[in-house]
């Protein structure tokens, strides 16, 4: 581990930071010995796993103090950052890091360590996928930010996920909620808890490539809702999904009974990527993953009718409109039946899609839905 991060930043053990260095070092010694003992114990696990955003902060500070920049790292946890949990959490408490916030250690360049802070019992707290980017927008929110810059590998947010082979050009504008929406399905540049401590300030996310050359203006903007039902901005693909159709024999108490099932399946981390409810009807659509939990759930509290396996689910952001979407659709090379209407949000259109090539159906509704990236 020393040797590693001695090649990212040689002579950072003979630094100002050296110290430091030791310190985060010594910690993964003691942290590694005391789960020997107790592999239980959280807190050396979560101490464990957080010395690598130690390690990387003081790489980052080193080198840049090289430069002749005044860097210095910063710990979350050390200044104040508090999570909404014990152990693990899922967004940091903006409401007490605002009370506990240590202004003085925020001078000259902060390096400051993301994906972790203090938990409710004191203790150190892991936030989960994506929790770098969702802990630098509520240092954003708690210092009352003019923007963000998120620095990544790719020119900003794209139409399309790249891992389908399909080539896109960058989305120039999304609205949070746009954003939240393509994120949770399907695009893994941001996470979707990026947007929630800044959505209500105001606050604009740059998205910009790290390997790029600077220029006025970023790739992707993330900003303030703008309503334009027409303008179709992205298509995300899910996986593997299947929808699962269950009778409540209750129609007085059927809101309640899909109540007590959301919430089931809330406790146990299950995604509804649709939920639709008719006259003694429900229908839910989740992960392949994770359906033998889901059906236990449903049908603990109603009677399970159908379940139907799809290749995958198909949402495409930016309208709310069915006929702009379907309109387009008909130029495509694949038949219509390969797309089959789920429902409508406020800011997506959702399909789902029975296809042995997924690749080539995003092939097919690019052709026809998004700008090529321009060469």
């Amino acid at each position: 581990m020393r040797k590693q991060h001695l090649r990212f930043s040689p002579l950072l053990d003979e630094s100002i930071f050296a110290e430091k260095f030791s310190k985060v070092l010594s910690g993964i010694d003691k942290s590694l010995h005391n789960l020997s003992k107790n592999p239980e114990s959280y807190v050396d696990v979560n101490t464990l796993l957080a010395a690598g955003e130690r390690l990387s902060a003081l790489v980052v500070a080193n080198e840049l103090r090289k430069r002749e920049m005044d860097a210095h790292p910063v710990g979350s946890e050390d200044v104040g950052i508090c999570l909404d949990g014990t152990d693990t959490a899922v967004s940091v408490d903006i409401e007490n890091s605002i009370k506990k916030l240590d202004h003085a250690a925020f001078f000259g360049i902060p390096v400051i360590t993301g994906w972790f802070g203090e938990g409710k019992d004191g203790n150190l707290a892991l936030l989960s996928r994506g929790g770098s980017d969702h802990s630098a927008a509520a240092i954003a929110r708690m210092l009352d930010a003019k923007k963000l810059i998120l620095w990544k590998d790719v020119d900003g947010v794209l139409s399309i996920n790249p891992r389908w082979g399909v080539e896109t050009g960058s989305i120039p504008y999304l609205g949070y909620d746009e954003a939240r929406e393509l994120s949770r399905i399907d695009a893994p540049v941001i996470h979707h808890t990026t947007v929630t401590p800044i959505k209500d300030f105001g606050i604009p996310i740059e998205v910009r490539n790290l390997n790029s050359t600077i220029e006025a203006y970023a790739p992707t903007v993330i900003g303030p809702n703008i309503i334009d039902s027409n303008q179709l901005k992205g298509v995300g693909c899910l996986r593997s999904i299947a929808k699962i159709t269950a009778e409540t024999g209750d129609i007085e108490n059927q809101s309640m009974i899909l109540g007590q099932i959301l919430i089931q399946l809330d406790k146990e981390n299950i995604t509804c990527w649709s939920v639709e409810s008719s006259l003694s009807t429900i229908d839910i659509v989740v992960s392949q993953q994770q359906l033998t939990i889901a059906e236990n759930i449903v049908q603990s509290k109603s009677v399970i009718t159908n379940v139907e396996l799809y290749s995958c689910l198909v949402s495409f952001i930016g309208t709310n409109d069915r006929t702009v979407v379907e309109e387009q659709l008909r130029n495509m090379k694949v038949k219509n039946t390969d797309l089959v209407y789920l429902n409508s949000t406020n800011l997506s259109v959702q399909y789902i899609a029975d296809t042995v090539d997924i690749k080539q159906l995003m092939e097919d509704i690019s052709a026809v839905l998004v700008k090529k990236r321009r060469v």
